[in-house]
């Protein structure tokens, strides 16, 4: 009884603090800070912040870059993944322990590296290089997920499949990988949301003003008009409804793909 008391005490003292920082931004972002106010809900803070910047530009750039980034890491890392679980040749698990060994280097390491090839193929200030390289950064986690996950799915099903003579490439996009929605869904939220708030390196490659994400737009706002908390706080609340709609809807397979594939990894 003492255990399941303190127990959740400590998950409501935990989930207090969680909740006091994103409190404080929806106070900053419904609320005039200004002398000789009386903090009245105003959408104002919504409205200048749209009119000084561009944020629905940033929000096009970065919806673009995401999409693009997503639907190539989900193709990839699944075939990837795929290859790895049920085929179990010496080069897939070289692979494999490759795909473990990198995802233990920062990505910040290579980005003189990174730049130079960006430059040589006329990458830089692009949706489609940008997109392609934040795909790469996520690959090894993602085929680690895909590849767990893997597991427990028959291989009788693939094998039937064959019997009536469908192709390799058909028994995977027709049997299999509809059977990966849990796990997929769970890659989409947390790379999908690490490639929407990417700023270490998206800062280096999209250089233009008006190839900027959300999260470059937020940082250029602020160096123009200094620290105006509340339109930082109401750029921000913006910046996360799409993360917060599209994890809202897929909750359902979220924790479900990312323990099975992680512990079965």
């Amino acid at each position: 009884m003492l255990y399941k008391v303190a127990h959740r005490l400590s998950l409501a003292v935990i989930s207090i603090i969680a909740i006091i920082p994103f409190g404080v931004l929806l106070y900053l972002a419904f609320t005039l800070q200004t002398i000789n106010t009386d903090n009245k809900i105003t959408f104002s803070n919504f409205v200048e912040v749209v009119s000084k910047f561009d944020i629905l530009n940033a929000f096009k750039n970065s919806i673009i870059i995401t999409l693009i980034a997503i639907a190539v890491l989900i193709i990839f890392s699944s075939l990837a993944g795929y290859a790895i679980a049920r085929f179990k040749i010496m080069l897939n698990k070289t692979i494999y322990i490759i795909f473990l060994f990198s995802m233990m280097i920062p990505a910040i390491i290579n980005t003189v590296p990174l730049y130079r090839l960006m430059n040589a193929i006329n990458g830089v200030n692009s949706h489609w290089a940008v997109a392609l390289l934040l795909a790469a950064n996520a690959l090894p986690f993602a085929t680690f997920l895909y590849a767990g996950f893997m597991s427990t799915i028959p291989i009788e099903l693939e094998e039937a499949a064959k019997v009536d003579g469908a192709s390799k490439l058909q028994v995977f996009f027709r049997i299999v990988f509809p059977l990966l929605k849990p796990v997929t869904t769970s890659i989409i939220i947390i790379n999908g949301i690490g490639i929407w708030n990417n700023y270490a390196q998206v800062v280096f490659f999209l250089q233009n003003a008006k190839m900027h994400t959300i999260p470059l737009s937020i940082s250029m706002f602020y160096q123009q008009f200094g620290a105006q908390w509340h339109l930082m706080a109401a750029a921000t609340l913006l910046a996360m409804i799409p993360a917060v709609v599209v994890f809202i809807f897929s909750q359902k397979y979220f924790m479900e793909g990312l323990s099975v594939g992680g512990i079965k990894g």
